[in-house]
């Protein structure tokens, strides 16, 4: 089955849940594979585009995106199509590697979960958002933790899944280069206003699904579910991305905490609204609630991909 999935591609629609839910394995043992990681040639081929042909156009921006999609595209197929005829034992194995590169759960809780014990918090936070932490607060850094927490269980781990299953090697590749696009020039500055606002609106529609999903599964874990239900759908359109907010404010319902606020990025203020409800304060104890989640996540999201894959 593994061998001519690829090459018959075009002949139906094939779902990769068997790929999916070893590639996930993989990730939640292993985590992050030695060697240089695919997102770091991705962003290398963004900054040499950038210094190359850099002008603040949304056309310009256009072609950098249409670069880095096609050439994403045809190494992963590439990939996939030789991955496809090697003996049955190991294609799988080999592509479940390569997708797993793609996946970013491991990571992703350790990265929170090390700011707990860091040394200093605020610089350990500054290596995975954008705002300036310098000057938070221990409560800040909470909050932000949880936020990133919440938003990056969609960007790192519910969407590329979503889309290796539906597309198999190809799907997770060009959705993680379309992520890391956004998160290199999406930014609405001067500096990327026009250049990158196609990449961020792609992101915004790779994301649509995916976030709310996300939203839907925090909501599920949440020991009370409909404030989680009621912040999420009260709270989870406010923001400016229109995917952000659904996991964030299912989070801070989950918790009974409220999350968002205005933040410091660039060295400007940006005025954001509240999500949730103050119910419970931010601290340690609620951000290793909201990690706690992890295992919950895992039995759902392995138990869908076990069922998909005996069914297909």
């Amino acid at each position: 089955m593994v061998r001519n999935a690829y090459p018959t591609f075009m002949q139906g629609w094939p779902m990769y849940f068997e790929l999916a839910l070893l590639a996930y394995l993989l990730d939640l043992i292993i985590g992050e594979l030695p060697g240089k990681h695919p997102v770091m040639w991705m962003g290398d081929f963004i900054s040499a585009f950038e210094r190359r042909f850099y002008r603040d156009r949304i056309l310009t921006g256009a072609l950098l995106v249409i670069s880095l999609l096609a050439l994403t595209l045809l190494i992963a197929v590439t990939l996939a199509y030789l991955a496809g005829w090697l003996p049955a034992w190991l294609s799988l194995p080999v592509l479940a590697v390569l997708a797993s590169t793609g996946l970013a759960m491991h990571m992703l809780h350790a990265s929170v979960a090390g700011l707990l014990t860091a040394e200093n918090p605020r610089q350990a936070l500054s290596y995975l958002v954008s705002r300036d932490t310098q000057a938070m607060t221990e409560t800040d850094v909470h909050k932000a933790a949880l936020e990133t927490w919440a938003e990056n269980l969609s960007d790192g781990v519910i969407a590329p899944l979503f889309y290796l299953v539906l597309f198999g090697l190809p799907g997770i590749a060009v959705y993680k280069a379309v992520n890391t696009m956004d998160s290199m020039i999406g930014y609405k500055i001067e500096r990327y206003f026009y250049f990158g606002k196609v990449a961020a609106r792609l992101d915004d529609i790779a994301n649509y699904l995916p976030a709310r999903l996300t939203a839907l599964l925090i909501i599920a874990l949440a020991d009370d579910r409909r404030r989680a239900w009621q912040c999420c759908r009260r709270d989870g359109g406010k923001l400016e991305s229109p995917n952000a907010g659904f996991p964030i404010a299912a989070m801070a319902g989950a918790l009974g905490v409220a999350l968002g606020g205005d933040a410091s990025y660039h060295g400007r203020i940006k005025r954001k609204p509240v999500l949730g409800l103050a119910v419970n304060a931010v601290n340690s104890t609620i951000l290793k609630q909201a990690l706690n989640m992890k295992t919950g996540i895992n039995l759902i999201v392995l138990g869908i991909l076990a069922i998909g894959a005996l069914l297909t």
